[in-house]
């Protein structure tokens, strides 16, 4: 059963923003002389049940005039969306249709199955990747990258061999710690080389000879049942966009499938949560 949890007071607010981990923070700034905030008021209340694995605020902006300004909060009514205590986007005014899509947008696969990441700490990036920038060499028409990018029922095949190159771009920069690809054994991805922080897609010649930031060779057992693979976290720390050159495929078959692609990791935070508490809670740390 959804709930939304009226904010007082700012402890109140960042109690909220930590206590939510991974899951999606939907925030309603509001003000009780605003129309529109009123008018907008019981269809925030339905999304917060139809939405149950995210968690909805209400902030009166009278209330917590400091949060608001830190926020960025200028008009009434603004709903503001956070994962990770990173803010995800916003939308303002009193329209539900483009909330609610709001809501669809960053809900994501890891709300459904509620924090059961499967790998401790780190979150499935998907609601960070920026699907239009996303884009594929030698993916064919009928399953081309997009299909991978969520558990449904499509997948992702090569086109003329075996090859491939995928290029993710994240919505902001994050850590990488693991991918996840799920495969048939025969014909997942056997050999890839990763490259971050591309200018561009880079193409076959480029990815065959360039130095990768690693290289991972994946077994059949870990891409059927879709294990985590971690990388090298240290290597990852700031990432915009990740480059997936497919060498080959496990069996030598003519092409390359996959059915799932997960990145797991978490954003770079960018609201800086922390650093209102320090300046209020200790002397001397604010400059």
């Amino acid at each position: 059963m959804g709930v939304v949890r009226v904010i007082n007071d700012d402890g109140q607010f960042y109690g909220e923003m930590s206590g939510a981990g991974t899951k999606l923070v939907v925030v309603d700034f509001t003000a009780t002389w605003c129309g529109p905030c009123q008018r907008i008021a019981p269809i925030f209340e339905q999304l917060s049940s139809k939405y149950p694995n995210a968690v909805f605020l209400k902030v009166d902006v009278d209330k917590c005039a400091e949060i608001a300004s830190m926020q960025g909060v200028t008009a009434m009514p603004t709903f503001i969306f956070y994962r990770n205590q990173t803010k995800l986007g916003l939308c303002q005014g009193a329209d539900p249709v483009g909330l609610e899509s709001k809501i669809q947008q960053f809900y994501g696969s890891g709300d459904s199955e509620d924090s059961e990441s499967p790998v401790s700490g780190h979150m499935d990036l998907s609601s960070f990747i920026t699907k239009a920038q996303c884009e594929c060499l030698n993916e064919s028409d009928d399953h081309n990258f997009l299909q991978c990018l969520s558990s449904d029922d499509g997948y992702l095949e090569s086109e003329c061999d075996e090859q491939l190159i995928l290029s993710i771009a994240f919505t902001q920069a994050v850590k990488v710690h693991s991918l996840k690809i799920k495969a048939p054994k025969d014909k997942g991805p056997k050999n890839i080389k990763l490259f971050i922080n591309q200018p561009r897609t880079i193409d076959f010649d480029m990815a065959d000879s360039n130095t990768s930031i690693q290289d991972l060779t994946l077994s059949a057992k870990d891409i059927e049942e879709g294990n985590p693979i971690s990388l090298r976290y240290v290597k990852f720390q700031n990432v915009q966009n990740i480059q997936i050159f497919v060498k080959d495929n496990q069996s030598g078959s003519e092409t390359t499938r996959i059915d799932h692609l997960a990145i797991f990791g978490l954003p770079i935070s960018t609201t800086n949560m922390g650093e209102f508490k320090r300046v209020n809670g200790k002397k001397g740390e604010s400059h």
